[in-house]
């Protein structure tokens, strides 16, 4: 009788499991998916749709296209309520997201918006901030450029690619009160659609210093039109970037990575959420992304799920408190 229960009992167990494996299978994606990246095209959102979106269909996890779909406005806000309130049940969306997704989520710049409105699907990389100026510029040293704000917290106009008070600015302030700047709110930035919008400021001599991420600049640095004083990294980044100095060589202790990565909407069935998972896991792993992670100075950095949502939400804490640290919130 026992051997009769316990052999019924294993059979339903694995009935129970296979079913679930089943369910979790049952998710087929659409021929055709859509990417939204929260800015203009050239920036850091718009490069993660497009070599993501890239990869899926090369490795046939897409059998179609991946459609990026630029929808700048916000600092990213006007895609994450669009996300929220009009495509809440889309199972063949996904959105770029980044650390600056956290900050604006941080300061309360999405309002009404919380990170448990999104499901935080994974993340393929960190993109290390730089600070950088024109080829022209008097400036050729972090220090030399710091020591200027210490005399004139106003003396540098920098550009960025995210909302003012955003990842971008935060990267900054960050630095200038690592280097001892005082009075930071004085320091002058200029909010841009996207990176590439920033630089083209920058190169054109209207805004002083550039402020964003490496991918951003890549094409800038080999046409020779900027000169990066610093990556904001522990340590220097693999070629092509290794004649990059790091702040930390300069004697200023500012370190600012930037994951970058996608969340889905909130209502998506579970089923397309495992499915984007495990997908960008396994996309993760390929050679044909980690070619794309060397060419555009990608670092490594990959969590998904419930680790990621996990980390999502205790950045955005961090950032919080960061932020009302240095002014930017009461």
């Amino acid at each position: 009788m026992l051997n009769k229960m316990s052999l019924k009992t294993v059979l339903l167990s694995s009935v129970v499991a296979l079913t679930a494996v089943s369910q979790a299978q049952a998710f087929e994606p659409a021929r055709s998916a859509d990417c939204i990246a929260p800015a203009s095209p050239g920036g850091g959102w718009d490069f993660t749709c497009r070599s993501v979106g890239k990869v899926l269909v090369d490795q046939g996890y897409i059998k179609g296209n991946v459609q990026t779909v630029n929808m700048g406005g916000a600092g990213g806000g006007v895609a994450f309520a669009h996300t929220v309130s009009k495509r809440a049940t889309d199972e063949n969306l996904i959105v770029a997201a980044s650390t600056a997704t956290t900050t604006r989520l941080a300061q309360g710049q999405y309002p009404g918006m919380s990170t448990d409105q999104v499901r935080w699907v994974g993340t393929l990389g960190a993109d290390y901030g730089v600070i950088a100026v024109g080829k022209d510029s008097k400036y050729t040293t972090l220090t030399q450029m710091m020591n200027a704000l210490k005399e004139d917290p106003s003396a540098v106009k920098f550009a960025g690619g995210s909302a003012s008070g955003g990842w971008d600015h935060l990267k900054v302030l960050m630095t200038a009160k690592e280097a001892h700047v005082k009075n930071l709110p004085k320091i002058r930035y200029l909010a841009f659609g996207g990176g590439s919008e920033a630089l083209v400021q920058v190169v054109g001599g209207h805004v002083d210093a550039f402020t964003g991420d490496i991918s951003e600049i890549r094409g800038f640095m080999q046409s020779g039109d900027v000169r990066v004083l610093a990556v904001l990294a522990e340590k220097r980044l693999p070629a092509p970037f290794d004649a990059i100095p790091t702040a930390m060589e300069q004697g200023i202790s500012s370190v600012a990575p930037n994951w970058r990565g996608f969340y889905v909407p909130g209502k998506a069935s579970e089923a397309s959420y495992d499915w984007w998972v495990n997908t960008v896991d396994e996309l993760y792993k390929t050679p044909e992304w980690k070619q794309v992670m060397t060419k555009n100075g990608l670092m490594p950095f990959h969590k998904s799920g419930e680790e990621l949502t996990k980390f999502v939400n205790e950045q955005t804490l961090n950032i919080k408190l960061l932020s009302k640290d240095i002014g930017l919130m009461k």
